[in-house]
C-alpha cells in the first residue's frame, strides 16, 4: 500500500514491531498505551482462537498476530468508516489469512461467531457511561470512548457467550469501573483471576486496569504488581520499553 491509497487526513504509523504498521486518522480516534498494554497482557496459546470486542482500527489484533501464534483473530467493529481502516491496515500487513474484521454490532456477533468456540476474549470498550459528559453521540471519537453503541455489560455478556469453558477473557478499563467489572463478570460467570493497576508514575493514582478473568473458574483473584508507565523524568519505564519491545506473549 503507498500514500495514494490512504483516505484524506490518514497517515500509516510504523508499530516497532516485527515491521507491523496500521492506518490511523488523527481527526478520528487512534490508539493509546491502552491497546498495547492489554495485547501484551493477554496469554495466547499457539492455534488459539481469538476474539476482540470494539477493535477500532485493529491494533489488538495486528498485534496479537505479531507476537503470537494464534490461528484466527475475528476482530469486532461497529462503525463502518473505522472498521474499514482496521481491514486496509490488516491488507497492509499481508495478515487477511490470520484477522478478519466483521462490521458489525457486537450484540448481534452471535450469529456470525459461534458461541462457546473462542479461547480467548479481549476488549478495549469506551470507558465512559452515558452520562459521562458526552458532546456529539455521533462523532468517532464520541463513539469510542464512551457507552453509545455497547455498554459495559454487552461486553462483558458476549464474551462470556463466545467464550469455550476455560476460556480466557481480557480487559482494560478505568479504575473507577472496578466493582462493576467485577460484579458483571461474576454475573456472567467470568472469575476474576489476575488484576493489575497501571498508574502514570510512582506518585500518581492508577488510571487504567488489566483483568483477566476465566470462563467457569473457581474464586480467586491475584493482584499483580502495579505497572507505572513514566519516569519522575517523564521517559517512559524500563517495564515498558520491554512491553513496547516484546517479540512473544505465547503461553
Amino acid at each position: 500500500m503507498d500514500e495514494t491509497s490512504l483516505k484524506e487526513n490518514e497517515r500509516i504509523d510504523d508499530l516497532q514491531c516485527k515491521g507491523l504498521k496500521i492506518i490511523q486518522n488523527p481527526n478520528g480516534f487512534c490508539f493509546g498505551v491502552d491497546a498495547v498494554l492489554l495485547s501484551n497482557f493477554c496469554e495466547i496459546k499457539r492455534g488459539a482462537k481469538v476474539v476482540d470486542l470494539g477493535t477500532g482500527t485493529g491494533i489488538i489484533p495486528i498485534l496479537i498476530a505479531g507476537k503470537s501464534n494464534a490461528n484466527k483473530i475475528y476482530g469486532i467493529e461497529v462503525q463502518r468508516q473505522v472498521a474499514d481502516m482496521a481491514n486496509r491496515s490488516v491488507k497492509l500487513n499481508s495478515l487477511q489469512n490470520k484477522i478478519e474484521i466483521i462490521n458489525e454490532d457486537l450484540k448481534n456477533i452471535q450469529g456470525l461467531i459461534e458461541i462457546n468456540s473462542i479461547d480467548v476474549v479481549v476488549s478495549n470498550p469506551p470507558y465512559m457511561n452515558q452520562n459521562g459528559g458526552l458532546k456529539n453521540p455521533e462523532n468517532l471519537k464520541a463513539i469510542s470512548r464512551h457507552e453509545i453503541k455497547c455498554t459495559l455489560e454487552d461486553v462483558v455478556k458476549v464474551a462470556s457467550r463466545l467464550l469455550k469453558h476455560n476460556g480466557h477473557f481480557y480487559l482494560v478499563h478505568r479504575p473507577h469501573r472496578l466493582v462493576d467489572i467485577m460484579c458483571l463478570c461474576r454475573q456472567y460467570k467470568l472469575e476474576p483471576k489476575k488484576l493489575m493497576f497501571v498508574h502514570p508514575n510512582k506518585n500518581k493514582k492508577p488510571n487504567l486496569l488489566l483483568v483477566k478473568c476465566i470462563k467457569a473458574a473457581k474464586p480467586e483473584l491475584k493482584l499483580l504488581d502495579p505497572l507505572y508507565v513514566y519516569n519522575e523524568d517523564g521517559s517512559y519505564t524500563d517495564e515498558i520499553y520491554k512491553i513496547y519491545g516484546k517479540e512473544s506473549i505465547e503461553s
